[in-house]
């Protein structure tokens, strides 16, 4: 197992590395569109043909594109990008759970959030705690909920050890909670305290941040 994820983190190195040039990073943006001829690639960028060869090359080697012959005018040739061109480009690391534990401090405002979030965009269930538990979800967690159109559930904050199974991965939304929990937390999303500032803006930041961290775990999360 670790021998193929060796292998798979190389052959991804090996794709950003040729994509490290703008010429290739411009040659792969027009092969997404469609297959060109070297000719028309070189007209494209404007380079020599023989530094253009260099960077289709380069990319063949890479296992980005591949070059076919022109049915009708056998000496053409056009490049496209392979079936595989594009994969792991974006970050490969993947985790597993069986639920997803959103924690903060008081478990009033971010972590209440992030769970809620988290039921709109993902199958795998979710739940929030906090480490010092307030008395009430904060009035501008309930206000920003509202003004997003999302449905926040009326639930009393909890204490993460009423929460908290062994098969859950822990996501800690404050510093101050993942520093007090350590190894405990799995990941850990430093995200400033909007019951703190008290404002609308706060909280708006706050969920715009919890949204875009929420969107980009989604996908990287399978279930267990």
């Amino acid at each position: 197992m670790i021998i193929e994820l060796n292998h798979d983190v190389e052959r991804r190195a090996a794709k950003h590395a040729a994509l490290s040039e703008p010429a290739r990073l411009r040659i792969v943006d027009l092969l997404t569109l469609g297959d060109l001829s070297p000719t028309e690639l070189q007209l494209a960028l404007g380079i020599k043909a023989n530094l253009l060869t260099h960077h289709v090359n380069t990319l063949e080697a890479a296992g980005m594109v591949a070059r076919s012959r022109s049915e009708a005018d056998r000496r053409r040739s056009y490049v496209h990008l392979t079936e595989t061109a594009l994969d792991g480009l974006t970050p490969g690391a993947q985790e597993h759970a069986g639920r997803v534990v959103f924690v903060c401090t008081a478990n009033s405002a971010r972590s209440q959030l992030a769970a809620a979030l988290w039921k709109t965009q993902s199958a795998i269930p979710a739940a929030s705690g906090g480490t010092h538990p307030a008395d009430r979800i904060a009035p501008g967690a309930i206000a920003v909920a509202e003004r997003h159109h999302l449905a926040l559930p009326d639930v009393a904050p909890r204490t993460l050890e009423d929460v908290l199974t062994e098969t859950d991965l822990v996501v800690t939304v404050c510093d101050s909670a993942h520093e007090e929990i350590g190894a405990t937390g799995d990941l850990h999303w430093s995200i400033p305290d909007p019951v703190r500032v008290g404002t609308a803006a706060a909280f708006d930041s706050a969920f715009a941040e919890l949204r875009r961290r929420v969107a980009g775990l989604v996908p990287r999360l399978a279930a267990s």
